[in-house]
């Protein structure tokens, strides 16, 4: 389906819940958000309905969030009902991967295909300090049980901060000997009009891709290291924006997400449905359709109505605007 500036939507992003088993500086407060109501959100099966809904408006691709999807009771076999859902094509998470290590073959045998695993910093501490109550080892294995059940592709989501001092080559490096696509993703200022959730950051510590990659390269080249150059045979498929570079006979990729410094709206080819039932046709903006009445009520020309709508609101850019009043654990990313 196309929206009215002729950008083909086929891409439903869906949070499964605005709850989560880690409690991110920059995602949620310490105490977590005010959770919504058990009558709020979606339920499994009103779920399976907007999916059969999108899918005969054109929608291909689903990809699960949350929150964290996997603390969704009934995950599995939802994943299962949308694989058999006529029209999808794909579903894939996005996940802390820290659920993975007991889940990953169960959810691999229902039908999702790949996963994105958050992961900002390979340092115990720090990871700690960001996750306020997470294990920076239980995410090194998560990975580790999502390569092992054949997920394909395994991209790790790494939020650039410049405060935060990360080791970007060490990140990078991660693609080397592992078939493993690091994207490192432009932190954004999301949630409350202006980001901040707690965590102190601001518009400053955005670092832009070009920036990052010129870091990348000279500290590859201080350690005797070529430089990134554009992935070839390794670039792993995507749904999205994401520019892939590779290191010389890697098996993985490193990609750069880059929605502040390069916009790339003219490419979106998504909407997003939240966790209480509200259709979003633009991360950065509040605007959204409530899709849930329409699915508890069984009405499918109404909910059909509803994406037609959301579709046909779609911004052409968000023009530097990048705060909305809902945090990204409540938005689903």
């Amino acid at each position: 389906m196309k929206d009215s500036h002729g950008r083909t939507i086929d891409y439903l992003r869906i949070s499964l819940t605005d709850r989560c088993n880690l409690r991110c500086i920059y995602c949620m407060p310490d105490e977590g958000v005010d959770q919504m109501s058990h009558e709020d959100i979606l339920r499994i099966e009103e779920i399976e309905q907007a999916v059969r809904v999108a899918a005969q408006m054109g929608i291909t691709r689903v990809r699960l969030t949350g929150g964290e999807p996997l603390v969704r009771k009934g995950v599995v076999d939802l994943i299962r009902s949308i694989k058999n859902t006529p029209g999808i094509e794909h579903i894939a998470m996005t996940t802390n991967g820290v659920l993975l290590p007991r889940m990953a073959e169960e959810l691999k045998d229902a039908g999702l295909s790949r996963v994105n695993i958050s992961l900002d910093t390979l340092d115990p501490d720090q990871f700690a300090m960001i996750t306020r109550r997470g294990r920076l080892e239980d995410t090194l294995a998560g990975i580790e049980a999502a390569l092992e059940v054949g997920f394909d592709p395994v991209k790790i989501n790494a939020v650039t901060v410049r405060s935060l001092n990360q080791d970007y080559l060490a990140f990078a490096k991660l693609s080397i000997d592992r078939p493993l696509h690091v994207r490192f993703i432009e932190y954004m200022p999301v949630g409350e009009s202006s980001g901040a959730t707690g965590c102190g950051w601001g518009k400053e510590d955005v670092v832009p891709s070009e920036e990052l990659i010129e870091i990348i390269d000279a500290r590859a080249q201080a350690e005797g290291m070529g430089p990134l150059v554009a992935a070839g045979g390794t670039r792993p498929e995507g749904w999205g924006p994401a520019r892939y570079y590779a290191f010389a006979d890697a098996l993985g990729t490193v990609g750069f997400i880059s929605p502040l410094s390069r916009h790339f709206c003219s490419e979106c080819n998504r909407l997003r449905l939240t966790a209480d039932g509200k259709l979003r046709p633009c991360l950065f903006s509040d605007v959204e359709f409530d899709l849930r009445e329409a699915l508890r009520e069984n009405d499918e020309a109404a909910a059909k109505a509803v994406f037609a709508e959301a579709l046909g609101a779609k911004p052409d850019d968000h023009h530097d605007k990048v705060g909305t009043e809902r945090g990204m654990s409540q938005i689903g990313g």
